[in-house]
């Protein structure tokens, strides 16, 4: 047996049949290993068969909740359009029915807005466009009002005064004469129109036209100027009708009293000549006015 071992060759062989029986043995370890692996993953496929489902749910969920959230942004627009259209309607309507004219002038110095007050008071059926200059041209404002002391201010250097952020709001007052040739006393508010930031978006003149007021002033001055002329004569004309009545009390001439009763009669007939002249014209003048 020693000899045996002694021999090369079957020493040889020896050493091929170990190492041939270790890796048979580490072969058979691997495959156990291999096969509890895969019962493993079995083990665990078989106890959560829907987790391969899962990326799917989870998009479908996003997808839903993305449709969500598009739809709560559609009905927020909706909305937001609805008031903005009732605002700007409601807007339209009050500046239509103004009796004072409201003229908006944009950044660039441009009309942008004009209602029918003020297309009627300046004499433009279509201002949209036009420039201050092109719109007042040569009217002048009050110089008592103006911007600079002692000096002629034409309305529209008051308005590109305050477009151009050098002034704040102004009130001023200038005779204006329309392209058809009519002249006009026009009271001015010149403001700037700014932004939620504070930066101009432009500038807004509300226009007044003074000359019907101050007819109706001059009319009611007239007015009391007759009516104290009117008190007078009143007065005066019930004196001389008394002291007609009491010379015909102390008289016992017959003549004497004729002549009073038909001076007394006359001066009755003038007194309601003025009177009824008084209240007609009166009445005619509130009728013009109404």
């Amino acid at each position: 047996m020693v000899k045996g071992l002694a021999n090369p060759v079957v020493l040889h062989c020896l050493m091929v049949l170990f190492v041939a029986g270790i890796g048979f043995m580490v072969a058979i370890w691997i495959m156990r290993a291999l096969r509890q692996s895969i019962a493993e993953e079995a083990d665990l496929e078989s106890a959560a068969p829907g987790l391969q489902n899962l990326p799917f749910h989870v998009y479908n969920t996003v997808i839903q909740q993305l449709k969500q959230q598009k739809h709560e942004l559609q009905v927020k627009n909706l909305a937001e359009q609805r008031r903005a259209r009732t605002t700007e309607n409601f807007s339209q309507t009050v500046l239509s029915n103004l009796s004072s004219g409201v003229l908006v002038f944009g950044a660039n110095g441009l009309v942008r807005q004009a209602n029918p007050a003020a297309k009627m008071i300046l004499g433009f059926s279509s201002p949209s466009g036009m420039s201050a200059g092109d719109i007042f041209r040569s009217a002048v404002c009050s110089s008592d009002m103006a911007s600079g002391a002692g000096e002629s201010v034409r309305l529209s250097e008051e308005v590109e005064l305050v477009l151009r952020g050098g002034s704040k709001c102004r009130h001023v007052e200038a005779e204006y004469t329309t392209p058809a040739g009519s002249g006009a006393r026009l009271a001015v508010t010149i403001s700037p129109v700014l932004s939620v930031d504070g930066s101009l978006l432009g500038v807004a003149c509300l226009i007044t036209d003074r000359s019907e007021f101050e007819k109706i002033e001059h009319q009611e001055q007239l007015q009391r100027e007759i009516s104290a002329e009117m008190a007078l004569e009143l007065r005066t004309s019930l004196a001389t009708i008394t002291g007609y009545a009491q010379q015909l009390a102390r008289s016992h001439d017959a003549k004497v009293a004729s002549q009073m009763a038909a001076d007394i009669a006359t001066e009755a007939a003038r007194l309601d000549r003025h009177i009824g002249g008084f209240l007609t014209a009166k009445g005619s003048a509130a009728g013009t006015q109404n």
